[in-house]
């Protein structure tokens, strides 16, 4: 058999005429098929595979292989569930992904028909008469349709303006109330007697040498909306007036008489966040405050020697009355605690 002939059978009629001998059956009249000529098939050709030829028993090897996919995937359940050895858990999880995979892919290259398949379907072009008419359409009602749509965009517009200008109403909260002049203007005045926490007076031989107390205006203790512009810390450095420096020289003249009996007082709002300056070194007579370490030197008015704060702290003028009660000589002289728009740079001196 030369590699164009295959010997197939039965053959057509055009094998041979009835009358040379042909049988109806494909069987000469001497029992030999007829060899008819074949194109040879490719060996790629599906139809030539064994899969194709023996699909059961490709189906009961995919069977194979996705048993086993299974086992792995209910063997790593068990191995989690027992707590086993991550390398068990690692080999039953993978070996259970790849036969599975294994077998989907199998199942889907060997079992499913193949393409490609074409599904004849109708032109889905309109007619030239339905395009006419729809563009004509179109032109009729373009007047309608933009003006209307003129309408419902001025309306969508309107809509998210008015929520773009209430949704910026959480954010302006969140802000907080506008500062005005809370932090300008404090319950310090003229003659006003320092108190303690609990609206005591503070009397001139109450606070030894290094100790220290947050002290208010008298009637302001409990005053909940204005202690926290009010609070000030009172120190005494010494038995004897201070002559505070600063690092540029002697302050203003007249800065030492606010100082009697050793007493110093600062703005207790920090000039960088506005925390509260309630820790002292005594030693190295510092302020400091506990939220960003920025430390203030007492003896120079209240410098910042090291943190953020921009600033000193405003310093009080202090004074003791006649029945030996430290009272003030006048407010703070510049806003107190830290900076906003409308506020001076200016250190401790005049606003």
């Amino acid at each position: 058999m030369s590699e164009q002939e295959q010997t197939l059978g039965p053959p057509t009629a055009a094998d041979g005429a009835p009358g040379d001998g042909v049988a109806g059956d494909g069987v000469a009249g001497d029992g030999h098929r007829t060899r008819v000529s074949m194109p040879v098939a490719r060996l790629s050709d599906p139809h030539l595979q064994d899969s194709a030829l023996h699909p059961q028993r490709t189906e009961k090897l995919i069977a194979v292989f996705l048993l086993l996919g299974i086992a792995g995937v209910a063997g790593f359940g068990a191995a989690y569930w027992q707590n086993a050895d991550p390398w068990i858990q690692a080999v039953t999880f993978g070996a259970g992904l790849f036969f599975l995979g294994f077998g989907l892919t199998a199942w889907g290259k060997y079992l499913m028909p193949r393409g490609p398949f074409i599904e004849e379907r109708h032109v889905l072009r309109s007619t030239d008469e339905e395009r006419d008419l729809m563009a004509a359409a179109l032109v009729e009602r373009t007047g309608v349709v933009v003006k209307r749509r003129r309408m419902l965009g001025g309306l969508l517009a309107t809509g998210f303006g008015i929520f773009g200008i209430v949704a910026m109403f959480p954010l302006l909260r969140s802000m907080g109330p506008v500062p005005g002049d809370t932090f300008a203007v404090t319950d310090w005045k003229k003659g006003s007697r320092l108190v303690d926490s609990n609206g005591r007076p503070v009397h001139r031989d109450d606070l030894q040498p290094g100790a220290i107390l947050t002290v208010f205006p008298e009637g302001y203790a409990q005053n909940d909306d204005d202690r926290s512009v009010d609070q000030t810390v009172l120190i005494r450095l010494q038995k004897t007036p201070v002559k505070t420096v600063s690092q540029g020289g002697e302050l203003p003249d007249g800065r030492e008489s606010w100082t009697p009996a050793g007493y110093i007082a600062y703005s207790k709002m920090c000039t960088h966040l506005g925390c509260p300056v309630g820790l002292y070194e005594q030693e190295l007579q510092l302020l400091v405050c506990p939220c960003h370490q920025s430390m203030f030197n007492v003896r120079n008015g209240a410098v910042p020697e090291f943190g953020p704060a921009p600033r000193p702290l405003p310093q009080l003028p202090l004074a003791v009355d006649s029945d030996g009660y430290l009272v003030t000589q006048a407010g703070y002289d510049q806003s107190v605690g830290p900076g906003y728009w409308e506020r001076t740079n200016q250190g401790n001196g005049s606003a």
